[in-house]
């Protein structure tokens, strides 16, 4: 059996990494507070609550600028500019609250040491993140049984989901083996050699990817069993995909699709419905109080670098496969689509000037707050997507019309986790992060995503 080893899961790194941006930051204040003349903010017993409002900051800023997004996390020249954006949002906040935090020092100059102190403080503790904690170290080292077919999607998608979870070796249990498999810094191996490698890799997991359970022959069968009873963790590849991809492996589900899709409670849970269209109605209002001061801009920006309607509606398939008109701020040319439907893309030639200024700031979706009051739509859901498309998207992608369980949204998990849909390849993409939004469907589900779109207007990543 393999050594027992320190490895962070996904889950762990970004309670670390949020618990080590308080702790330090707090270490530096109380450093500062009591090493030189600072005392705008002081920790004690007295000022908890300055402590909390400051948490909440830091959480909330760090989460909306991408502080936790570990594959940023992990590399200092992509972390650092999301630190600066951090401690400098967080000590405007905490200045402009001083009704929850300390008053105003008279010596402005104690305003400039809180702020650094906070930046001193997350670039220590990120560096000794970077260096030590996503070092070679703490990969968790994982082997693979199974076949050739897909270990390429299964390579990259490990990979790419996270650099710490590191495939060292592939186990081929294909009765009638082909060549042997070469990928770099991936070696295979004989099934008779598994107790060997496990030993000398120092494995920390198995992950079982064949689409023919039959390839497992009764030796792996009773080598794997072994194995379990010895402490090794031993998980299905789909398993593994969803858990770090946080996406549903559709193209690996086939017919035992009830297996995959125990969806969500929420889906009939009159209680989170309820609150769901609360606040839907809420923001939507919100919204559109918004909109109504932008007004005058989009107004200027359309006569001036749109000319034409200001609006446009379009039919989109909802929930149950019901059919409503999506409002708009028109960001294209008029007869954008003379010869038919075509896919929208990165950079569409269609898009006027001031139209990609709306879409990159989400300015145009803001109509939608009225589909949304009417019921058609959801603050957070599958995009709803055009019957012609969905007519030709169901024949190809197994599942698609899925989606349709629930109310489409103006965002959801697919637009905050991927690029633009503008090919098949694409809407398979952003279908098995829909799915998995329909399968783990929740109040904290809908929050991250929420101010993960928060990010993405912030970052002009609108599309």
């Amino acid at each position: 059996m393999p050594k027992n080893t320190i490895h962070f899961n996904i889950s762990e790194r970004k309670v670390l990494l949020r618990l080590f941006d308080l702790v330090s930051i707090l270490f530096v204040l109380y450093f500062v507070g009591n090493t030189f003349a600072f005392d705008y903010f002081s920790i004690t017993q007295e000022n908890w609550k300055w402590i909390f409002v400051l948490v909440v900051y830091i959480w909330g800023f760090g989460t909306i600028f991408e502080l936790y997004d570990l594959q940023k996390s992990s590399k200092f020249e992509k972390v650092w500019v999301n630190i600066l954006l951090t401690a400098s949002v967080t000590v405007l906040f905490y200045l402009l609250t001083p009704f929850l935090t300390p008053v105003l020092p008279e010596n402005r100059l104690q305003i400039l040491y809180f702020f650094l102190s906070i930046l001193l403080a997350l670039f220590i503790w990120r560096f000794a993140y970077i260096n030590f904690v996503t070092s070679p170290r703490f990969y968790r080292k994982v082997l693979i049984v199974g076949e050739t077919s897909n270990i390429k999607t299964i390579l990259k998608t490990f990979m790419d989901a996270d650099p710490n979870y590191k495939v060292v070796g592939f186990i081929n249990c294909e009765i009638n083996k082909s060549e042997k498999v070469r990928f770099k810094d991936l070696r295979e191996y004989h099934p008779r050699e598994i107790y060997d490698i496990i030993k000398e890799e120092n494995i920390s997991e198995i992950v079982i990817a064949t689409y023919n359970s039959e390839n497992i022959t009764s030796e792996i069968y009773r080598d794997l069993i072994t194995l379990l009873e010895g402490g090794v963790p031993i998980k299905e590849y789909t398993q593994v995909y969803e858990e770090l991809t946080q996406r549903v492996p559709v193209q690996f589900v086939g017919k035992d699709f009830y297996k995959y899709f125990p969806f969500s409670r929420s889906n009939q849970n009159k209680m989170y419905l309820f609150f769901h269209r609360f606040f839907d109605m809420l923001i939507s209002l919100i919204g559109l109080v918004f909109g109504i001061a932008l007004l005058p801009l989009v107004l200027l920006g359309n006569l001036i670098a749109n000319r034409g309607p200001l609006f446009y509606n379009q039919e989109r398939i909802g929930k149950n496969g019901n059919l409503f008109k999506i409002i708009k701020f028109r960001t294209m040319v008029r007869n954008a689509e003379k010869d038919g439907a075509v896919w929208a893309k990165k950079n569409d030639r269609r898009i006027t000037p001031f139209g990609r200024f709306m879409r990159n700031t989400r300015i145009d979706e803001i109509p939608q707050f009225v589909n949304i009051l009417k019921g058609d739509m959801s603050l957070i859901g599958p995009r709803p997507e055009r019957p012609h498309f969905v007519r030709e998207l169901s024949q190809i992608l197994p599942f698609y019309e899925t989606r349709h369980i629930v109310k489409p949204g103006l965002t959801g998990w697919a637009q905050v986790k991927t690029r633009y849909g503008s090919s098949i390849d694409d809407s398979l993409l952003k279908l098995q992060y829909d799915l998995y939004y329909i399968k783990h469907r929740s109040f904290v589900l809908d929050v991250n995503i929420f101010v993960k779109t928060l990010s993405t207007v912030i970052f002009f990543r609108g599309q």
